[in-house]
């Protein structure tokens, strides 16, 4: 019956005829050395238990192209309370779908246990696999054959099984041939696959970009008719994809590939408005190609700085609309910041955790235009002062403030005491004081009142 079911969801057989293409080492080079001490322990301990152990996934995927893995996976035929009886140092977790992590030292392994696409029970509320009208899986937490897990994997290109002791790599889906053409293809048919699960069209564009490989046309077809049922998915998980999808080195590339499939529309808060703008389209490009840079580089990132450089055109809009009703200029900007934040929470759901560091490099950019008196020093020793002025710099770059007042900050910064006492700008940026009135004299009582008449 399962078996049934899985061909009836994926309408589509396996085009090994459910039996992989297994290539020895000769065939692919990838020698056992070439994983983390620690997945190849965790491998050998399963197998010598008498268990199927098998790195899976990216890992396999990554090592193809040559690239160094971020982490390593192992599926095997185990069931949760089975490995972790063989690893002192391993704990379940997750409650509807177990899965066991095994650790080394600082490094830790994911182990899941082959699984299917939940099939109903004799419950139908509670145990449900799809939702009728979108097609959603609701339930993936029901283990099966290696055959089974292969076949809910998203990519081919994802659903490869590597044996350590046998240095064999095992391919249902004509993965390798895939990588070899520089294709990504969908499992299954793909207008399926998406309404199972909305977040595989971000996923799709993701990896294109990220491991330089074009589409399948069949994956590309549908997701412009399928792209609203993001609207669905919740918002948390939403944004996991979309930091994972910024923060993949290649977020130019995947923000252009979405614009082309027409997916960033309601990602954030009418940045679909904000790319079709010039200046608006030059800020957030440059902060996301910084972003790669510094990634490739192996620098630091921060995620609440992209996410302040990616709303700020939204926070830029909603300060001078507030000011046009009527606010003044620095509380009109509080307004306007909290009026975005709250927007784009109902959709991709920023942590708060966030929110502080974005406001503090917002509220800094007006300051940036106060070099007189004591101003800029106290910014220059403000905690933020370095990040705010990052920001300032791509404003600059963009187009959207002078660049005299980059170079200026960057003087300024490396000027000694007195050389910055001649560089301040006097009364520039300085809010206007308003004049009081003088108190206007009591007069005395009866003095130029007027006088009652009948």
């Amino acid at each position: 019956m399962i078996r049934k079911f899985i061909r009836r969801v994926f309408n589509k057989k396996s085009p090994t005829g459910g039996k992989p293409r297994i290539f020895p080492l000769m065939k692919h080079g990838i020698t056992a050395d070439h994983l983390s001490p620690c997945a190849l322990k965790t491998a050998r301990t399963l197998q010598q238990a008498g268990f199927k152990a098998f790195v899976v996934g990216g890992a396999v995927r990554d090592l193809l192209l040559g690239r160094e893995p971020k982490d390593f996976d192992v599926a095997t035929d185990a069931e949760p309370d089975e490995v972790r009886d063989l690893f002192r140092r391993s704990r379940i977790i997750g409650r509807r779908f177990r899965i066991v992590h095994v650790m080394c030292g600082a490094e830790t392994i994911e182990v899941s246990t082959f699984r299917t696409v939940a099939v109903a029970s004799n419950n139908e509320h509670e145990d449900r696999q799809t939702d009728q009208e979108s097609g959603r899986i609701l339930r993936d937490n029901v283990f099966g054959s290696q055959e089974e897990d292969s076949m809910r994997r998203d990519f081919t290109v994802n659903a490869l099984y590597y044996d350590p002791v046998s240095q064999e790599i095992w391919d249902y889906h004509n993965g390798v041939a895939d990588l070899k053409a520089g294709v990504l293809r969908i499992i299954g048919d793909p207008a399926q696959r998406y309404r199972e699960d909305p977040v595989r069209m971000l996923r799709a564009v993701r990896f294109a970009a990220k491991l330089g490989l074009k589409l399948d046309p069949a994956a590309i077809k549908p997701i412009r008719e399928l792209a609203e049922l993001l609207e669905d998915v919740p918002a948390a998980r939403l944004f996991d994809e979309m930091l994972k999808l910024l923060f993949s080195g290649h977020a130019v590339q995947s923000v252009l590939l979405l614009r082309k499939k027409g997916l960033h529309h309601g990602l954030l808060p009418m940045l679909d408005v904000i790319l079709e703008q010039p200046m608006g389209e030059r800020f957030v490009m440059l902060a996301l190609a910084k972003t790669d840079q510094r990634i490739v580089q192996g620098k630091p990132v921060s995620p609440a700085f992209l996410f302040a450089a990616l709303l700020w055109h939204e926070v830029l809009a909603a300060w001078q609309q507030c000011q046009a009703d009527g606010e003044r200029p620095i509380p009109a900007l509080h307004l306007a910041m909290d009026l975005v934040l709250t927007a784009q929470s109902e959709k991709l759901a920023i942590p708060h955790r966030y929110d502080a560091v974005m406001k503090e490099i917002w509220t800094m950019q007006p300051r940036f235009l106060q070099r007189a008196g004591q101003r800029p020093f106290r910014l220059l020793e403000h905690p933020r002062f370095r990040a705010a002025y990052d920001f300032l710099v791509m404003r600059c770059e963009s187009g959207e403030v002078d660049a005299e007042v980059g170079r200026w900050w960057e003087d300024f910064q490396n000027a000694g005491d007195e050389e910055r006492g001649r560089m301040l700008i006097k009364d520039e940026g300085a809010p206007k004081k308003r004049r009081r009135r003088k108190p206007k004299a009591a007069r005395p009582a009866g003095e130029d009142q007027p006088v009652a008449t009948d």
